[in-house]
């Protein structure tokens, strides 16, 4: 994990909403909409009631195709919140590329809990597996070259923290977490505050000590405007090729420069070649399709 942020308060929300969400304990202790207002408010598992308690189990996690590894510590909390005792053997880690029908872990635990906590950790671990999955294949697609594969704030609902794991293990760099740690001036901000002059102004007056100020330009004379007022991260919104090309040689190194907008796997390499020095790409947090998982007992 990255070493300047604690993911463990993170971990510890997500997989008790998932387990509440599943077991419906949120709904029978929340919702006053529900009919039965005597129903048990503690957490139930209907059909894993059909198996006899204190059973132990053994089971064991596959992958169906080609994917990045990530999510582990999504997946044993959902385990070892119900069952503290279960064990989990790792055969690879995270980070690492498996092959398709590749086994991932062993489980050994109570059946119960392994059957009421296999869809949320399998969930946690198909999500954050494709999210590092697609960020592998866009670092590789850039490889050789100085641009970073950016993340942006287009992740899902709830899981802003795990996806930006997800991506760093995909070998790609977080831009900022949310509203709270940077500042990004897009183009209302710009007409609300006056211009791209006023704009930056403000931004360098209020922000916190070491606090990223990047400002959005869709246009060439938007760029020059920017360098003149001293801008030091400036996103090119939706530039052409040639028109990146001569921002590259305006810059002149005098601000990072990154890349946004409409990229893709095909077009990534592409627009690394013209000498940026970060590309935000919201795919892949955005439209991750998740990586199929099976977990089969007995194995």
């Amino acid at each position: 994990m990255p070493a300047d942020i604690n993911f463990a308060p993170f971990i510890r929300a997500n997989v008790s909403a998932a387990l509440e969400e599943d077991s419906g304990a949120l709904s029978r202790a929340g919702d006053r909409q529900i009919e039965n207002r005597d129903a048990p408010t503690s957490n139930t598992d209907l059909t894993a009631q059909l198996i006899p308690e204190h059973t132990l189990s053994r089971a064991t996690v596959i992958t169906r195709q080609n994917m990045v590894l990530c999510g582990i510590p999504w997946f044993e909390g959902c385990f070892r919140q119900p069952d503290p005792n279960c064990r989990i053997n790792w055969l690879m880690e995270e980070g690492d590329v498996a092959a398709a029908n590749q086994p991932l872990c062993q489980l050994h635990g109570d059946a119960r809990a392994l059957l009421t906590a296999e869809r949320p950790a399998l969930n946690f671990l198909q999500t954050l597996s494709a999210t590092a999955t697609v960020t592998r294949q866009y670092v590789n697609a850039v490889v050789g070259l100085k641009a970073k594969i950016m993340d942006t704030r287009k992740t899902l609902p709830g899981l802003r923290m795990a996806q930006k794991y997800a991506v760093t293990v995909g070998g790609g760099y977080n831009q900022r977490i949310g509203l709270y740690d940077g500042i990004l001036i897009k183009e209302n901000h710009i007409l609300a505050a006056g211009g791209i002059g006023p704009a930056l102004e403000a931004a360098a007056r209020l922000a916190p000590p070491d606090t990223t100020i990047q400002i959005e330009v869709e246009n060439m004379q938007e760029l020059n405007e920017a360098l003149d007022c001293g801008a030091k991260l400036i996103l090119l919104d939706n530039f052409d090729l040639d028109t990146m090309r001569a921002a590259v040689e305006l810059n002149a190194g005098r601000a990072e420069l990154e890349a946004s907008g409409g990229i893709n796997l095909q077009s990534v390499r592409a627009i690394a070649e013209t000498g940026v020095d970060r590309i935000s790409v919201g795919a892949l947090t955005k439209d991750v399709q998740s990586i199929d998982l099976s977990m089969r007992f007995g194995a």
